[in-house]
């Protein structure tokens, strides 16, 4: 099957759409039309389904989509590896980074590593960790940040482990202490996260361990919103600690270490175990164990 072709189809899936993918990929809308059918012929079967609001892939667009992502990884891999031969560090770094604690922890190493391999495009994608361990599977992106637990076919590099910190709206009885227990907030309503977030299973796993039932008063993928969310009254929250300490906005609401060591936010880089890194992944997870100290995967 013609690489060309399937670049073409994950392009139009990626875009939403013909008019934009063209323009992407540098093809006319009729070349890019013929690229798509020329993949149905030989399939022998619909792989997107047109309409006036764009394309979208069928079922069997879907195994289409998720195979073509892995070839085009293997490509661009064989790509780099060629140049590393050839002492080169160029091509392309495909990073996968959650909204939570991103700017503090990988910001400062993305120009560091920008400064050193010029050559390389990176290309970042923001996703909650369930999300962003799918797209490493299905070969979208070389590396991702994911919360334990993670499948069996991902290794692993822990960066970072963090307690989390209990935030307190105004006038909560538990306000101004140091330490508070997980059992002491089941009467408080909580502000989850959205269910991509790893941390947000985490943390009713946790409340399950001890038979405790949150009450839920909202949730949202955005920790200002939850900080804002705490500080208006609407209830509790769990956040990391390197957010916490990272975020304006904090003085309206109290914050408290969660004294639970079996509740907190432990993050690190995932990649296809059965995949070769390219070598800017690889130069990547070599600057990451340098800058901040991770530890060997296991």
């Amino acid at each position: 099957m013609d690489l060309r072709g399937l670049h073409a189809f994950v392009s139009v899936v990626r875009h939403g759409g013909f008019s934009a993918a063209a323009r992407a990929v540098g093809l006319t809308q009729p070349a890019l039309s013929k690229a798509i059918r020329l993949i149905e012929e030989e399939i022998g079967g619909a792989v997107l389904v047109r309409s006036s609001s764009g394309a979208r892939t069928t079922e069997l667009g879907e195994t289409v989509l998720r195979r073509a992502n892995a070839m085009l990884a293997e490509r661009d891999a064989l790509k780099a590896e060629i140049d590393a031969l050839k002492g080169l560090v160029t091509g392309r770094l495909r990073l996968g980074l959650p909204p939570l604690g991103s700017s503090a922890l990988f910001a400062p190493l993305i120009a560091r590593f920008r400064a050193l391999h010029p050559g390389v495009e990176i290309e970042l994608r923001e996703h909650g960790s369930r999300a962003l361990q799918r797209l490493v599977l299905e070969g979208e992106l070389d590396l991702a940040v994911s919360l334990q637990p993670i499948p069996a076919e991902l290794a692993w590099l822990e960066v970072r482990d963090d307690p989390l910190v209990v935030l307190l709206p105004a006038g909560h009885a538990l306000l101004g202490r140091d330490r508070v227990r997980l059992a002491e907030l089941g009467d408080s309503p909580f502000v989850l996260f959205d269910s991509g977030f790893a941390l947000n299973d985490i943390i009713l796993e946790a409340c399950a361990r001890r038979g405790l039932v949150l009450k839920e008063a909202a949730r949202s993928g955005q920790a200002d919103m939850i900080v804002a969310l705490v500080a208006a009254g609407l209830g509790v929250a769990l956040l990391p600690a390197i957010v916490v300490s990272n975020r304006g906005g904090m003085a309206s609401v109290g914050a408290s270490l969660l004294d639970e060591s079996d509740l907190r936010w432990t993050a690190g880089f995932v990649w296809r175990s059965s995949a070769e890194l390219s070598p800017a992944a690889r130069a990547w997870l070599a600057l990451v164990r340098e800058d901040l100290g991770a530890a060997t995967p296991a």
